[in-house]
């Protein structure tokens, strides 16, 4: 196939006719499929159902000798903070368990700023102005919370290696605006990049103007490899330790894409002063999380070694399902020049970045075609795409089967919104 840049505007005519043909009768099976939003499949859940008997009326509810079923230890119980602190590359006496939600903890975090401060600053909510940096593209939820309270969100372009480090540099050391940067650092939501070791060290020695800017490492997908390759990520912490930077990072994750959604384990880890600040929220907030889920996850998977021998069960569900569409895509658009794609390592998501002008369309086409997409600019600060380019494919929940008819239909709809463009 001839890139599409190529073509006389005959052998679009061309095109366009044959692309059209096949939308139609796709349109035609009456399809409801959903590539929207990186949940596990059902094949997933069920690898977690065994969890739900470990616990039971008649076993031994207690870890190091506190009743999980009683009040009392706030930050968790030792045995789940000593599995994240391994996995995290942290201290146990560092990491704080929560709830079920990362995301929620990374509200609080926000919001305790918001109206306490950190680093003996004044609240957020009381300065003349406060500000984001946000890598794009990004992660939606990231920028609903900093949209949420009203606090100005400035897009960094990040490649493979990671955000626009000399951006991030000069921002964060000439204008005491800038409190934070939203990170997911390894298999980044949603383009798949870790970021490189020269990153990480420049993160962990940046010289904010700002005492009260914070680093926001959302290591959601840190062990979610589906290659036999995955990729490694330097310590944030270790590295920043080096630098005398140890407030600089608060670093979350969860198990809400390792057992189940909504009723995992979430953890934050971060230095004592900034832990000192957020208890300080939490004492008030909760007399203490699940600890019977948490006992529950530590009995099922042990240990940070059983962790990462449970998540290859995961990666063998998983695979097969970015196997299909990034070999979709290189067989039905690579040629045509129309579109480029990640090949991750790793974690949640496929991020497509289709001809310039073109995302809303591709979105429109496949879901009158039964294909429902996360919305076009979801990814950038505002939901505006200033290319309206970038669209994010989550491969996770659809069977394979089903998956194959989305990933062609996305194909189609590709192919067929950047013909119609260059025509037009």
């Amino acid at each position: 196939m001839k890139c599409y840049n190529e073509m006389s505007r005959e052998e679009l005519l061309e095109e366009k006719a044959s692309l059209e043909k096949a939308y139609e009768a796709y349109k035609a099976m009456g399809l409801s499929l959903n590539m929207a939003r990186g949940k596990p499949g059902a094949e997933q859940l069920d690898i977690s159902m065994p969890m739900l008997d470990v616990l039971n009326s008649a076993s031994d509810c207690t870890d190091e000798g506190t009743d999980c079923r009683n009040y009392g230890i706030l930050d968790g119980i030792p045995g789940v903070k000593k599995m994240f602190a391994d996995i995290l590359d942290v201290q146990p006496d560092e990491v704080f368990v929560g709830g079920n939600s990362s995301l929620n903890m990374m509200f609080d975090t926000i919001t305790t700023f918001m109206v306490k401060g950190v680093a003996g600053c004044k609240p957020w909510l009381t300065q003349e102005k406060v500000k984001f940096l946000c890598p794009v593209p990004g992660y939606d939820r990231h920028f609903g919370i900093t949209e949420y309270y009203g606090i100005e969100m400035i897009n960094i372009p990040t490649d493979e290696n990671g955000p626009d480090m000399d951006m991030v540099e000069k921002l964060v050391s000439e204008d005491e605006a800038v409190k934070g940067i939203w990170c997911v650092p390894k298999y980044s939501n949603p383009t798949g990049i870790t970021y490189s070791d020269e990153t990480v060290r420049r993160f962990a020695a940046l010289k904010p103007k700002a005492k009260d800017f914070r680093i926001i490492w959302d290591n959601a997908y840190v062990i979610h490899d589906v290659s036999d390759t995955p990729d490694s990520l330097l310590s944030i912490m270790d590295e920043c330790k080096k630098n005398g930077n140890e407030d600089l990072p608060i670093i979350f994750a969860s198990t809400s894409k390792i057992t189940f959604p909504g009723a995992g384990v979430a953890v934050m880890a971060c230095s004592k002063t900034n832990m000192d600040v957020l208890k300080a929220r939490y004492t008030k907030q909760t007399i203490g999380y699940d600890k019977l889920n948490m006992l529950r996850h530590q009995r099922y998977l042990k240990d940070s070694a059983g962790l990462r021998a449970y998540m290859e069960k995961h990666k063998a569900v998983i695979a097969p399902k970015f196997k299909c569409v990034l070999d979709a895509l290189d067989k039905e658009v690579k040629d045509t020049g129309c579109a480029a794609w990640t090949k991750p390592n790793g974690g949640y998501f496929i991020s497509v970045d289709v001809l310039e002008g073109t995302a809303k369309e591709v979105v429109r086409l496949c879901k009158e075609a039964g294909v429902v997409l996360t919305g076009a600019g979801a990814t950038f600060p505002y939901g505006s795409d200033p290319k309206d380019s970038n669209i994010r494919i989550a491969p996770t929940y659809p069977s394979v089967d089903e998956l194959a008819k989305a990933a062609d239909i996305f194909c189609v709809c590709t192919k067929l919104a950047a013909v119609n463009k260059l025509m037009a």
